[in-house]
């Protein structure tokens, strides 16, 4: 029995890279495995292909993974997923929120309220390579996009740390980020220089993932502290939002915006439907 694996690799929007790989079913493939390797060394341009619809499995590199991959044989896998059997179906829920269940996130005075905003349960791939359940708050009116793009990432096998709502942390944002959480709505006010206004997080229309693989600087401080080790974004690391990868290509997908391009201020953790 042999596992056939599509690998692509998106260098720009118009074409990518495709190779067709076999791997024996009971070999543990890695990107830092002989022949994945050799099958990345061969990657060939293409305009695009229907290679993945005849395949198990479909490996979106980004270009700075592939150069890694390339670079190292002991390459931390950006797509730890290809280690385990097939994935359970996606699944997602969409519920009210209740005050009580928002806790300190709300408040009087909040740009939002409860009515207009909804619990949406999503399935998402933790770093153990299993399938698991998490939860974000986000505003109605975004729901569909949200559960659009956490569909993307569950089928790619993108690790997520975890995904609790801001409330479990008594909506502090910082002990969030500590515990490198994936949440959406917290009313609050932007964490930035300037004139105080409101976050898109105050609104559910904001998503910070993975916040210590991708931390936000904002002069001398890092969002978390722990996201030191990932100022620099080469290599490529597991759970990584970078240019042209499969966590940023999910959001644009649905036309939302990533921090991770801000001018002096990276947000690499954030994305949002306005850009803000």
């Amino acid at each position: 029995m042999q596992l056939d694996v599509a690998v692509a690799g998106a260098r720009d929007p118009g074409a990518r890279d495709d190779k067709a790989i076999h791997l024996p079913a009971d070999e543990r493939p890695f990107t830092g495995s002989r022949a994945l390797r050799g099958a990345l060394r061969r990657l060939r341009l293409v305009s695009g292909s229907e290679r993945e619809k005849r395949c198990d499995a479909l490996i979106v590199l980004a270009p700075a993974e592939i150069d890694q991959t390339h670079r190292s044989p002991f390459y931390h896998d950006p797509v730890p997923s290809l280690r385990m059997a097939a994935l359970p179906p996606f699944q997602a829920s969409i519920a009210p929120v209740t005050v009580q269940q928002l806790g300190r996130s709300w408040r009087p005075g909040c740009p939002v309220g409860p009515a207009a905003l909804r619990r949406l349960r999503v399935s998402f791939v933790r770093f153990d390579g299993e399938a698991h359940t998490g939860e974000l708050v986000v505003a109605a009116r975004v729901v569909r996009d949200v559960r659009s793009v956490f569909r993307i990432l569950y089928q790619a096998r993108f690790p997520i740390r975890r995904m609790r709502p801001i409330s479990v942390y008594e909506a502090d944002d910082d002990r969030s980020a500590v515990a490198d959480n994936t949440s959406a709505f917290n009313c609050r006010y932007a964490v930035a220089s300037g004139p105080k206004r409101w976050s898109a997080h105050a609104y559910g229309e904001a998503i910070d993932v993975n916040d210590v693989e991708n931390p936000y600087v904002l002069g001398a401080r890092v969002i978390p502290p722990a996201g030191r080790r990932y100022l620099r974004r080469s290599p490529y690391r597991s759970g990584m939002a970078v240019p042209g990868g499969v966590l940023v290509r999910a959001f644009a997908s649905v036309g939302w915006l990533w921090g991770g391009g801000w001018s002096g201020s990276p947000d690499w953790q954030h994305f949002s439907s306005n850009g803000r």
